[in-house]
């Protein structure tokens, strides 16, 4: 295939489509031309106009006979003339255009079409689309359906901007194959646009369920994207994939992560134990991995002690507030001195968390922003902390206008437990 053959596919279909209107426009033309040659029947006209005289007699002979009066037979036969200039149809053929006005229509119409689709709007886009098409397009192919595992030297040479644009042309036309869409992943992955990877995985995973290694990839990159933490959607994926195969060890490692992350220790260390025996089962030497979750688990176990020493704030929303809140919006909470300057912990959580308007979360050393800035070194110090929340339309960790805030709430020295509401809008 050429690189100008979709283009010259593109003109071939408009000129076609040209010529078919043209010869829609010329038709009447045609037909005009055609009535000049054929004379007009008048023989309609003829009769209307021997019933007009006949119908006029008889009224005037009603009338001489005293049958009708004067005024009856005036609207008679106002209503014959009227009938009768109804019936007479003058028909005027259609002047046929010359050849001038023909040629004409035949060249400017054609240009002017052209000439308005070139400037009305900037199709170098489209151009681009095309040539990437025509150059790398059967490489896109390849590629997606695993026919290569690295494209060729000469389909990059433009930085892969050509091959990229194929590939997701490619996938779109195809959006039925879970297969393509992983691989479109594994693109966006080694381009570092790790949004756009997580929405083909997740098409992907939406085609096909049951593909554990759709499903499992789907989880783990959703995992890390959200900075390890195990929100509802990666829950149920890795629970479904676990429900089908309960020994997959990456589902269960990726769970084991996410409770710990997610304060819930406990259940951190079942999933580490399910893991362990499984992999104690297999045949074989295995002691670095099990050496491994053994580290894993005791770092569980000093996360859980260090939790024990942090403090649980809860988080309520006004209720006034609640419709000012979107499905992305972030929530941050924060310990910090009362005089200012960085948080001593703090958290970011996607605002899924509240529930009903509210939310206990937990802070503590392990939310340290930095290792020589920890809460029990500022109560230590005797240093004045106060909690503070906020719920971000932009995720940002510095407020902005717009941001739901609440009054910071000042944490007594031996306190492990406080309330904070967001109630009021930031200007």
């Amino acid at each position: 295939m050429t690189q100008f053959s979709t283009l010259g596919l593109f003109i071939a279909l408009s000129l076609l489509i040209t010529l078919v209107l043209s010869i829609i426009v010329v038709m009447p033309w045609l037909r005009a031309k055609r009535a000049q040659n054929k004379p007009v029947d008048n023989q309609l006209l003829d009769i209307n106009i021997a019933v007009f005289r006949e119908r006029l007699a008889e009224l005037k002979t009603d009338k001489d006979t005293g049958t009708i009066d004067d005024s009856h037979y005036q609207n008679q036969k106002l209503e014959l003339e009227r009938q009768l200039l109804d019936a007479q149809r003058q028909i005027e053929p259609m002047i046929v255009p010359g050849v001038k006005s023909r040629l004409l229509l035949i060249i400017w119409v054609p240009a002017l079409t052209a000439l308005a689709y070139l400037l009305i709007g900037d199709r170098t886009p489209v151009f681009n689309f095309w040539s990437a098409e025509d150059k790398v397009g059967q490489v896109a192919d390849d590629l997606l359906t695993g026919k290569l595992d690295q494209p060729p030297a000469w389909a990059i040479e433009d930085d892969g901007r050509q091959l990229i644009t194929a590939m997701q042309s490619n996938v779109h036309r195809h959006a039925d194959d879970p297969d393509r869409w992983m691989r479109l992943s594994e693109l966006f992955l080694s381009l570092e646009s790790t949004d756009s990877a997580i929405e083909s995985l997740s098409r992907a995973y939406r085609l096909s369920p049951d593909n554990e290694e759709i499903a499992t990839t789907y989880a783990q990159i959703s995992f890390f994207a959200n900075q390890g933490q195990l929100d509802t959607n990666t829950r149920r994926v890795l629970q479904d994939v676990l429900a089908k195969n309960p020994q997959h060890e990456g589902a269960q490692m990726l769970m084991a992560m996410g409770e710990a992350r997610g304060s819930n220790y406990q259940q951190a260390q079942g999933w580490i134990k399910r893991l362990r025996d499984n992999i104690a089962a297999k045949p074989g030497d295995h002691s670095k991995a099990l050496a491994s979750l053994d580290e894993l688990s005791a770092n569980v176990s000093t996360q859980e002690k260090q939790a024990a020493l942090g403090i649980d704030v809860t988080v309520t929303i006004n209720a006034s507030l609640l419709p000012l809140i979107k499905a992305d919006d972030v929530l941050f909470v924060a310990i910090r001195d009362v005089k200012g300057g960085p948080p001593f912990a703090a958290k970011r959580l996607p605002i899924s968390i509240i529930k009903q308007g509210q939310a206990t979360i937990s802070l503590s050393d392990l939310d340290a922003m930095m290792p020589e800035r920890t809460i029990q070194m500022a109560r230590s110090e005797k240093t004045k902390l106060v909690v503070v929340a906020r719920v971000s339309h932009t995720g940002n960790a510095i407020a902005e206008s717009g941001d739901l805030s609440g009054n910071p709430i000042v944490i007594g020295a031996e306190q492990n437990q406080v309330k904070v509401e967001i109630n009021q809008q930031v200007p």
